[in-house]
């Protein structure tokens, strides 16, 4: 950054910081860079970046001053959750404000008789559910990070969770959303009936990154919790024999709760971890629950592990106690922070495939293991074909970061080619900001433009996020295009191109 540049951000910083300080606790507007490092990143802290100034208001008529402010001034403003995030969708602008709603962390209402909650976007994914269980109701997304992940941070990036095979993703559990447009504006999407006139814009809210507005109030649907629930802990000698049995679960007409899927890496970090009772022999691990009725959950708890057994599982096993339960989901809800435990440092994936092509790319993805010399372990929600492949890696080794970096679009591709998608909720981000030209042509990506001018016409709410502009999709193109000619499977690609998306 030339000095001219960086004299004209200290002046903007120090306007900015002294109008944010006449409404909001000086405390709370953060500008020294130290204070600041925390939020460099989000959950992927290989896109890092230190913000301007950051914000921590505490009402909403100061996040609608700060919106003002900087809609003023054209600055970017970047709105940050709890910072789980593994996208880096809420990496900071170093030109821009990081705006921090971890002081809206309150629990508004619980309405029993209409089954909704009305919850600040700070509030944490499982506090909800721990908050409703005294009047027998529960919030059925539940993502590995529930007990840190945000509401607010679940709607920007739509999360999922173990129990979305049946019970759906974030957007089909919220009923409102109140969010404040880039110039200040508090408007709400959704009601608490059971339709809403007009276009469906709470729906379009739901995975759209912080490009769109600030959410300020989320109103969720909780669901009673279940009379019963029983979990099928089953061993295979292959993720190729798994793979086909959980097709073939979905084939009988059962939709389980719940329906995961491990490799044998995953199986024994996890197993070390947790003390789950997991098979440690077996190359895959399938998790299949069934809740409802204490009838409905007796009879196809028994035809799951009799379907496995005649599937070729090497084990099964059916928990017999809620704390059994809990256990086996102990293990793979800490799979992700477990495979710390084998490698120095690990990448997660995320993309979405039919359920018919699990094992054409695991097989794949095993091939790309061997090509780039790197493992992989395989954690993910097998029922409906959401992988999250963790590549692990030593970022200690020079370019093994960009090898594994290029590894996992590779695999993101082969998503694509099957029939999927490259993520299914952890969001766009930064990190696959390429691969949205495999999937989408120009004149799709150029629709997402559209809907962003619409909400933001300046383009300062998470600038250089989740869409790319088309320039770069043609380079990204062009570049895949020449990879592809050439004999060699290795990618190859110029990476002062991924340099200058990181840092958009």
């Amino acid at each position: 950054m030339n000095t001219a540049l960086t004299e004209q951000k200290t002046i903007n910083q120090a306007k900015l910081a002294a109008e944010f300080r006449q409404f909001i606790n000086p405390e709370y507007v953060i500008t020294d860079a130290e204070t600041q490092r925390v939020y460099e990143c989000d959950g992927l802290a290989a896109y890092c970046e230190l913000p301007m100034i950051t914000v921590l208001p505490e009402t909403i008529e100061q996040v609608q001053k700060v919106m003002r402010i900087c809609h003023q001034y054209a600055v970017p403003v970047v709105a940050r959750g709890a910072g789980t995030g593994l996208s880096a969708g809420a990496t900071p602008n170093d030109c821009g404000v990081l705006l921090s709603v971890a002081k809206f962390n309150q629990i508004l209402d619980i309405d029993t008789d209409a089954r909704l909650a009305r919850l600040q976007p700070g509030v944490r994914n499982l506090a909800v559910s721990e908050a409703a269980a005294e009047h027998g109701l529960y919030y059925a997304p539940d993502p590995s990070s529930q007990i840190a992940c945000s509401i607010g941070g679940n709607v920007a990036e739509n999360a999922g969770g173990v129990h979305c095979l049946k019970y759906g993703l974030t957007v089909h559990n919220i009923v409102k959303v109140q969010m404040v447009t880039v110039d200040g504006e508090l408007i709400e999407l959704g009601n608490e009936g059971l339709d809403s006139y007009g276009m469906d814009l709470l729906a379009l809210i739901h995975g759209s990154e912080g490009l769109l507005g600030v959410v300020t109030e989320v109103t969720v649907r909780l669901l009673p919790t279940p009379e019963k629930a029983q979990v099928v802990l089953a061993g295979f000698d292959s993720v190729t024999t798994a793979g086909d049995a959980v097709a073939k679960v979905i084939e009988e007409g059962i939709i389980p709760g719940g329906l995961e899927m491990m490799d044998s890496f995953a199986i024994k970090a996890a197993d070390d971890f947790a003390k789950a009772g997991y098979p440690r022999e077996a190359k895959a691990l399938l998790l299949c629950e069934i809740d409802g009725t204490i009838e409905e959950v007796d009879q196809y708890i028994e035809q799951v592990a009799t379907l496995f057994k005649k599937l070729g599982a090497t084990s099964v096993q059916i928990s017999q106690s809620e704390e059994q339960r809990m256990l086996f989901w102990k293990g793979r809800k800490s799979a992700f922070p477990a495979v710390g435990r084998i490698s120095p440092d690990y990448y997660c994936m995320d993309g979405t495939i039919p359920r018919g092509e699990l094992s054409n790319i695991l097989t794949e993805i095993n091939r790309l293991s061997e090509e780039y010399g790197l493992r992989v372990a395989n954690v993910f929600h097998a029922g409906d074909g959401n992988l999250h492949p963790l590549i692990l890696f030593d970022s200690s080794v020079p370019g093994e970061f960009e090898k594994t970096e290029e590894f996992g679009g590779r695999i993101l591709e082969a998503c694509v080619a099957a029939g999927g998608c490259i993520t299914g909720e952890h969001g766009v981000g930064l990190e696959k900001i390429r691969q949205m030209a495999v999937q989408f042509n120009d004149e799709e990506i150029s629709q997402f433009h559209a809907i962003k001018h619409s909400f933001d016409a300046e383009g300062t709410l998470n600038p250089g996020k989740a869409i790319p502009t088309l320039k770069r999709c043609q380079e990204y193109r062009s570049i895949r295009a020449q990879e592809q000619a050439k004999p060699s499977q290795s990618c190859g690609h110029d990476h002062s191109h991924e340099e200058e998306v990181k840092h958009v």
